[in-house]
């Protein structure tokens, strides 16, 4: 697609991920065209225009194992190139205590520079519903990330664990320590109108919260971009990502750039604000 201005995509995913019978199909299904290697990732960009970008372990198969395995290429692709940062994958999930121990050692490797969970596979990112073990768990990732300064993203969809209610909930207990990154914006228009009232508030009381746009339904984007202009109050916190490959690139990008907000404003999305949030590893 034509390049309009420096682009930062701060959401996307990178490596194979195995086909499966979802939601009860009688047949595997492969639904995402994927980024097998760092060439792939980097022949895309070439494609939609992206200057950088923070790549994290592609997901979706249902083993929260699977995530984990592609930590390594996250890692040699940060290190292959500077266009790239990296996410590591960790997780909350007591059977993945051994792999998070693991994957929190990568802590230090070049351009790796945030945290990456879920709680889509189990758990829950509320504070008040975690047993000793997964405490366990969340105190370490949270402290890791607040210790050294890399964002957390996780992950919203209405419902479950990941619900936006919970993702607040660990926001308001640890956001005033811990920058953390709140994807999706809530998910779909219960999350939105939710989400949306809240951030503002949690910025104004000095929480480390930032989000990005994909997978927004369409007033969701626009409201939030809108509240910015008009409020004043977190125009840094708005990073653009694409979610490739589960979502598609130009969709997300024309959200910013149609957006009935200024050229100002758009720039910081796309650019300004990851240069700001990263500029340590920048």
């Amino acid at each position: 697609m034509e390049k309009r201005r420096r682009v930062f995509d701060n959401h996307s995913h990178i490596g194979p991920v195995p086909g499966y019978a979802y939601y009860g199909l009688p047949q595997t299904v492969k639904p995402t065209y994927d980024y097998d290697t760092t060439d792939d990732y980097l022949k895309g960009m070439e494609e939609n225009g992206v200057d950088r970008a923070l790549v994290m372990s592609n997901y979706g198969y249902p083993d929260s194992a699977q995530p984990f395995t592609l930590n390594p290429l996250v890692g040699e692709s940060t290190a292959k190139t500077d266009r790239l940062l990296g996410a590591i994958w960790v997780s909350a999930l007591p059977k993945d205590k051994e792999r998070t121990t693991e994957a929190l050692k990568l802590i230090g490797q070049k351009g790796l520079i945030a945290l990456k969970t879920t709680c889509l596979l189990g758990g829950t990112f509320n504070p008040d519903q975690w047993d000793e073990p997964a405490a366990e768990l969340w105190n370490m990732i949270l402290s890791a990330a607040a210790e050294h300064d890399m964002p957390l993203h996780i992950h919203t969809s209405p419902g479950g664990g990941s619900d936006i209610d919970n993702a607040l909930a660990l926001v308001r207990k640890f956001g005033q320590t811990t920058k953390i990154h709140v994807v999706h914006m809530g998910g779909g228009v219960s999350g939105h109108i939710k989400f949306v009232p809240q951030f503002f508030d949690l910025v104004k009381d000095g929480y480390q919260v930032y989000t990005d746009s994909s997978w927004a339904v369409g007033f969701g984007s626009t409201w939030l971009l809108k509240e910015i202009e008009r409020t004043g109050i977190g125009a840094d916190r708005f990073l653009f990502g694409s979610d490739i490959p589960w979502s598609d690139f130009a969709g997300e990008y024309w959200k910013i750039e149609g957006a009935p907000i200024s050229e100002e404003l758009k720039q910081n999305v796309f650019w300004n604000n990851a240069e700001k949030l990263y500029s340590k590893f920048w």
